[in-house]
């Protein structure tokens, strides 16, 4: 059981980082003196130099992939919180409702992020 637990403490920690770091990164396309991510847009000269930077949120589809990445880490962390907080107050053979609902609400935030891309 005790596996089990440290199993699962496991699985949220991994999510919270790959979330971090797929919102957090800063280069998502490179490519022809282009670098895009999530939040910016930068022209590169062929050495390497950064010309011109502008906010990528100008389109409503980027910005609702931005809201949804953001919405994802915040409920991974309120599922990690909440789990830890049951993990010493249920009873024993209690079960993880809370916790189960705002990680599948983190889940299905990311699922969807790629519809709005088309």
């Amino acid at each position: 059981m005790l596996l089990l637990l440290l199993g699962i403490i496991v699985l949220h920690v991994a999510v919270l980082v790959l979330l971090f770091v797929s919102t957090i990164v800063s280069q998502w396309v490179v490519g022809n003196g282009h670098a895009t991510d999530l939040w910016q847009n930068c022209s590169t000269s062929s050495a390497g130099n950064v010309h011109h930077c502008h906010s990528s949120s100008a389109n409503e589809w980027l910005q609702s992939v931005q809201a949804t990445m953001i919405l994802s880490i915040i409920f991974s962390v309120l599922s990690l919180f909440l789990f830890f907080c049951q993990l010493f107050t249920l009873t024993k053979g209690g079960r993880f409702y809370i916790t189960g609902v705002f990680q599948i609400l983190a889940e299905s935030n990311t699922s969807h992020m790629c519809s709005y891309c088309d």
